[in-house]
């Protein structure tokens, strides 16, 4: 068989390249089973892309060489390639994301060895509107999963109080992800203040344990409730990628009782599953994401968030100023209403400060390599 294949994909043609090209050399993972895989799961991991913007993680060479984020579609694709135009105030003109929201497109940016897919929060139509919150645990060594378990858990019980589901994957890394799913009226001028003020939260009740704040230094055996991705200009690894480890683990969707399988065992083994192995999973349990898809619930309000919790009410009364003044913020920055007001500075007996804004991935791509 030739290494340069033209296949026929629900009756478009595409034409891959270089399916022997070694992209996990750890593992002997190659381009074509990269392929082969993104075409197995594309059932259950297609519905989780249909119609969002899709940025990619681009690795020509292999995971242990450069790679570029892609957000711009290349020149190149085919006509039958779907695209929504962004406008991104950046550089100040529309962007024009993928869509990959059929087989064949997933395989034609399989093909570009784009081994990470970076999907937005919200749907290409509606680009302000995000359908889910999420929050990602990202252990400082030598915290790793276990740790990470024990705040996910900390997490679905806040959320439970509420009546809200929430849902867990791993990152396909290190850490674990929970999603809430929305699909109702919302924004993230709610769903980012929302998500700051429930890490700020657990920091306070939680604080030899977790963390809100971005500094590394800060971060050695806690956990950081990153709620930073809650954002129309950024993005988080889609449910069922592939990650750039240094073998082909994926971003797998857990049951609960799996998470709580990995606190009573203090082993974050039990979660680490590699591309052959999800699709095993998948075949037994189905996607067990399939509610994030379509599930409608919707978020308590700060203060009746913070109500709730054991919390001083100098600290409570903190949160939710600053909260409160950093969603009217974004909304004036999004209105282009003129400069922000200032976020007031929490309690001064507090010794924590005020995450500052995560600088959003580069889009510049570097030279291109031979695919």
């Amino acid at each position: 068989m030739s290494n340069s294949p033209v296949v026929e994909v629900e009756g478009k043609h595409l034409k891959l390249s270089n399916l022997d090209k070694v992209l996990y050399p750890a593992a002997g993972f190659t381009k074509g089973q990269v392929i082969d895989y993104y075409a197995r799961v594309a059932p259950v991991l297609l519905p989780h892309l249909k119609d969002k913007p899709l940025t990619m993680k681009r690795y020509p060479v292999g995971v242990d060489q450069e790679f570029f984020f892609e957000k711009n579609a290349p020149k190149h694709r085919p006509d039958w390639v779907k695209t929504a135009p962004i406008w991104s105030y950046g550089n100040k003109r529309d962007v024009n994301y993928i869509l990959a929201n059929d087989l064949a497109t997933l395989i034609w940016v399989a093909n570009l060895a784009s081994l990470e897919l970076h999907p937005s929060l919200s749907l290409a139509k509606d680009i302000s509107f995000p359908t889910m919150i999420v929050f990602d645990l990202d252990p400082g060594p030598p915290a790793d999963m276990v740790e990470c378990a024990q705040v996910g858990m900390w997490l679905r019980e806040i959320f439970e109080h509420f009546g809200l589901k929430s849902f867990p994957k791993t990152s396909g890394s290190k850490g674990l992800q929970i999603y809430v799913p929305l699909h109702t009226p919302t924004s993230y001028e709610k769903t980012k203040p929302f998500a700051h003020a429930l890490a700020r939260l657990l920091e306070e009740e939680h604080p030899d344990l977790v963390v809100s704040d971005m500094k590394k230094a800060i971060r050695t055996g806690k956990v950081l409730v990153d709620w930073s991705q809650n954002d129309e200009h950024k993005t988080t690894i889609s449910v069922y990628s592939l990650r750039a480890r240094e073998r082909p683990t994926v971003s797998t969707p857990l049951k609960w009782e799996e998470v709580e399988r990995v606190l009573a065992k203090k082993d974050p083994k039990l979660v680490v599953f590699e591309a052959p192995q999800v699709l095993e999973r998948v075949q037994k349990m189905g996607d067990l994401f399939e509610p994030v898809l379509k599930l409608k619930q919707k978020l308590p309000e700060v203060g009746e968030m913070m109500a709730a919790r054991d919390v001083s009410e100098e600290d409570k009364m903190a949160i939710v100023a600053q909260e409160e003044a950093r969603a009217t913020q974004m909304s004036r920055k999004a209105e282009g209403r003129g400069p922000p007001p200032i976020v007031p500075e929490k309690a001064a007996k507090s010794r924590k400060r005020a995450p500052k804004s995560a600088t959003p991935p580069r889009q510049t791509a570097k030279k291109k390599r031979n695919l």
